[in-house]
């Protein structure tokens, strides 16, 4: 389950940056699950982990929360994958929500509301 999860993250990340990135992507940002880095896989299941059991806990009452919202929830759980396993990160890897582009705030709320549909 832990890797079918992430690369559901992974697969909702590549079509929202395909989505919402202005111009053509860094090839980084739209790796194919098999050749992504094993930090990011295990970090885009525990992502996807910790989204789902917020859905579930809310009783799906997340439905009524903001894209802005379901977004930055992402991208703290996100945040926090970095320090795990990052020691030093580059402060664009931890930006707060407001810092970041506009396309990865979409983004973001496009995880959330996939793993939403989920669960």
């Amino acid at each position: 389950m832990q890797v079918e999860s992430g690369r559901v993250f992974r697969e909702a990340w590549i079509a929202g940056v395909n989505k919402h990135y202005p111009g053509e992507p860094k090839p980084g940002y739209v790796v194919p699950w098999d050749e992504t880095p094993a930090w990011e896989q295990a970090s885009a299941a525990a992502v996807y982990g910790q989204v789902r059991a917020f859905v579930e806990v809310s009783g799906g009452s997340t439905a009524k929360l903001s894209r802005a919202q379901k977004g930055r929830f992402v991208a703290v759980c996100w945040i926090a994958q970095i320090h795990k396993h990052i020691d030093e990160p580059k402060p664009g890897y931890v930006a707060d929500w407001d810092d970041l582009p506009q396309w990865q705030r979409e983004t973001d709320a496009d995880i959330f509301e996939r793993i939403e549909q989920d669960a």
